[in-house]
C-alpha cells in the first residue's frame, strides 16, 4: 500500500482569495483539525468535493418529496455544510434512513473525486499522477497523459470524512460503511481514456491513461444503490472496551450487503409535511408534473393535498437559422407556460 508524506504547513487555507484559519472552521473534531493543518493545500478541494456531492444529491432527488434541500450547499470553505449546525464531518439531522445513507456516500465520493482531479491537474504539490496502475500497453496504444490517483483521493476522503465516526454505536458503523461505499464507487468506475495521435487525426498511435468518469455517472450509480439499499438491525454486545453496537441484515433471505451497497436501519418519513426532527421541509409550493403518474406527479408529490396552477411567461430563443459560415442567428419569442405547485 502506498504511503504519502504529510506536507505540514501553516494552518491557513483559502478558497478564492479569503484566507481561512483551520481552527475557525465550525464543527471540526480534533482529528479533522489536525488533518486540515497537515493537508492545508488540498482543503479547498475537500470543500469543493462536498459541494459537488450535495449538488448531485439535489439533482438526483429533484423530483422526489425529499429533494436534498435540507442540505446547505452554500459553502465558503465549509461553513456548516449540513443543516442544524452540523459541519463537513457529514453529520446529518436526518435519522439513520436511506436518505442519510445516500448523502454520506455521495459527499464522500465527491471529496475523493475532487481531490483526485485536483491532483491530476497539478493544483496541489503534495500529490500528482498515478504511476503505479500501469500494466503492459495494449496493441496500438501506449501509456501517456496523467492517470488520476484515485487511491490518494480516497485516502483523503477516508481520513477526513471518517474522522468523527469513531464511536462504538450503530450510527457511526452505518456512516463509515456508506462513506466507503461512495469512495469505492469512484474506484470501480475508473476507465481507460485515450487520445489519438497522427496525421489529420488518423490515430496511428493512441496514448491512454486512467481517468475518473463524469460525476453524473457516480450520481446515477449511487441513486440505484439508494433504491436497493439494505435495511439493517442494531445488535448490542459487550467487548473489552464496553458496549458496542453493530449492524446485521434484517432479512436473512436477501443477499447480504457488500462494500458497494448502502445500508440503513430506520424507516424514512413520508416527507409530506415540514418536520425539523426528521429534516423534512414538506412539499408545499414544490413544482409538480401534472401529466406524470410517478413520484414527481402532482398526485404523489403533493401528498393528496391538490395543487395550484399559474401561468408564467418565459423569453426563449426561437426561429434559429444557421448561416454559412459559421454562426447561428435566433429571434426571441415569449411563450406562456402553466406551472403547477403543491398546495
Amino acid at each position: 500500500m502506498k504511503c504519502w508524506s504529510l506536507a505540514v504547513g501553516h494552518q491557513y487555507t483559502s478558497l478564492g482569495t479569503q484566507p481561512i484559519l483551520c481552527s475557525s472552521i465550525p464543527g471540526l473534531v480534533p482529528k479533522q483539525l489536525r488533518f486540515c493543518r497537515n493537508y492545508v493545500e488540498i482543503m479547498p478541494s475537500v470543500a469543493e468535493g462536498v459541494k459537488i456531492g450535495i449538488q448531485e444529491c439535489q439533482h438526483q432527488f429533484r423530483g422526489r418529496r425529499w429533494n436534498c434541500t435540507t442540505i446547505n450547499d452554500n459553502l465558503a470553505i465549509f461553513g456548516p455544510v449540513l443543516d442544524k449546525g452540523h459541519s463537513v464531518g457529514f453529520k446529518l439531522k436526518l435519522n439513520a434512513t436511506r436518505e442519510s445513507a445516500f448523502v454520506h456516500a455521495i459527499a464522500s465520493a465527491g471529496v475523493a473525486f475532487a481531490v483526485t482531479r485536483a491532483c491530476s491537474e497539478g493544483s496541489a504539490t503534495i500529490c500528482g499522477c498515478d504511476t503505479r496502475r500501469k500494466g503492459p500497453p495494449g496493441e496500438g496504444w501506449k501509456w501517456g497523459g496523467c492517470s488520476e490517483d484515485v487511491e490518494f483521493g480516497s485516502m483523503v476522503s477516508r481520513e477526513f470524512a471518517d474522522a468523527r465516526e469513531n464511536r462504538p454505536d450503530a450510527r457511526s458503523a452505518m456512516n463509515r460503511h456508506n462513506n466507503e461505499a461512495g469512495r469505492v464507487s469512484i474506484t470501480d468506475h475508473m476507465y481507460l481514456k485515450c487520445k489519438c495521435h497522427g496525421l489529420s487525426g488518423s490515430c496511428e498511435v493512441k496514448t491512454c491513461w486512467w481517468s475518473q468518469p463524469d460525476f453524473r455517472v457516480i450520481g446515477d450509480y449511487m441513486k440505484d444503490k439508494y433504491d436497493s439499499a439494505s435495511e439493517m438491525v442494531v445488535e448490542k454486545h459487550r467487548e473489552s472496551r464496553g458496549w458496542v453496537e453493530t449492524l446485521r441484515p434484517k432479512y436473512t433471505f436477501f443477499k447480504p450487503p457488500t462494500e458497494t451497497d448502502l445500508v440503513y436501519y430506520e424507516s424514512s418519513p413520508n416527507f409530506c409535511e415540514p418536520n425539523p426532527e426528521t429534516g423534512s421541509f414538506g412539499t408545499r409550493d414544490r413544482i409538480c408534473n401534472l401529466t406524470s403518474h410517478g413520484i414527481d406527479g402532482c398526485d404523489l408529490l403533493c401528498c393528496g393535498r391538490g395543487h395550484n396552477t399559474r401561468t408564467e411567461k418565459r423569453k426563449e430563443k426561437c426561429h434559429c437559422i444557421f448561416h454559412w459560415c459559421c454562426y447561428v442567428s435566433c429571434q426571441e419569442c415569449t411563450r406562456v407556460y402553466d406551472v403547477h405547485t403543491c398546495k
